[in-house]
């Protein structure tokens, strides 16, 4: 006969990467989900149509019960979980805040897959910030499983993964993040249901937020270093998206351009122009930075779709000369 599972989990999430790490919990041979929260089923789409999590979908295909309670400020809620006698409540982007009332209901605690190396990048946006502010060579990232406390991502660490930024975007981090995710709380969780685990207090003078990231923070600062140009650009892809103002010589007018990551390039000689200022060559697109060239990869027009940079020019931008013939800015408040 099968050996029963011996760790109660249930488990709580809501967007694609806590959907990564439900199918490995689920797949796990240590524990059992017995039960899966995640948020109410939201309209989206044009028609508005409600439409179920990515974690909700991935429950009812591992055949687990779902519940989508609004919050947990009732009693009946609260009562529900603890019903459910958890060992652990595993929590990965589920999008709530958490009462202590349901904190405590857990036998060996509630623990959290958080996106960065804590006490850095705390709250909403880890993965994008930590690309766009960390440009210099040998910058990382990773995750972190804590243990759950009142405090937004205050709580003790038990274990992190570090991974190199290098070329990552925030969608190839994110995926990346999910899977040493699901990995590391399997293991954390074995750990304290052994009762070996061990987790060690962040320390507060290195903590750092994260803030939302919002479509305002995709408009390119061209006079920035390249390094930073390139980091800003990939950790707002694939969302918000990166974005700029294009003014040129036989444009009628300003066209705005979403980009996705393209070739930083030196300045050759004693070239030094305007940051901003807009290249045409035979290769394509590029703008100056404080430092260098930003040779534009893929773009989009508006109501057009995406497309590599020399198709632009061969369409759009035909009447454009070659050489610097234009600029790239944010748009006007």
């Amino acid at each position: 006969m099968p050996q029963a599972k011996s760790c109660r989990i249930v488990f709580m999430g809501t967007p694609e990467l806590a959907a990564v790490v439900l199918r490995r919990l689920a797949d796990w041979s240590g524990g059992e989900v017995v039960a899966v929260y995640t948020q109410p089923d939201r309209p989206a789409g044009r028609g508005q149509k409600l439409r179920p999590s990515p974690v909700k979908e991935a429950a009812l295909a591992l055949g687990l019960p779902v519940r989508q309670p609004e919050n947990f400020r009732d009693a009946e809620s609260v009562a529900e979980l603890a019903a459910l006698t958890p060992d652990v409540l595993a929590v990965a982007a589920y999008g709530l805040i958490l009462p202590q009332a349901v904190l405590d209901i857990p036998r060996l605690g509630p623990l959290n897959v958080h996106t960065s190396l804590l006490p850095r990048y705390r709250g909403a946006a880890p993965i994008q910030r930590a690309i766009m502010e960390n440009w210099q060579p040998g910058a990382e990232s990773g995750v972190s499983i804590m243990r759950m406390e009142k405090g937004l991502d205050t709580g003790p660490v038990y274990t992190q993964r570090r991974i190199a930024l290098a070329e990552q975007t925030a969608g190839s981090l994110h995926d990346a993040l999910a899977a040493l995710g699901a990995e590391a709380l399997c293991e954390v969780i074995g750990e304290l249901c052994a009762g070996t685990a061990v987790a060690v207090p962040q320390e507060e003078s290195q903590a750092s937020y994260a803030a939302k990231v919002y479509k305002e923070d995709g408009y390119v600062a061209w006079e920035s270093p390249l390094a930073a140009v390139h980091a800003q650009i990939r950790g707002v892809t694939p969302f918000p998206g990166a974005r700029t103002l294009l003014q040129g010589e036989g444009l009628a007018e300003p066209l705005l351009l979403q980009l996705w990551p393209g070739q930083p390039e030196a300045f050759a000689g004693g070239e030094r122009p305007a940051c901003g200022s807009v290249r045409r060559d035979k290769a394509g697109l590029s703008v100056a930075c404080a430092d260098g060239w930003y040779r534009l990869g893929r773009v989009r027009p508006p109501a057009k779709k995406e497309m590599d940079a020399p198709a632009l020019c061969n369409g759009l931008l035909q009447k454009m000369p070659l050489g610097i013939s234009g600029t790239a800015s944010r748009p006007e408040a």
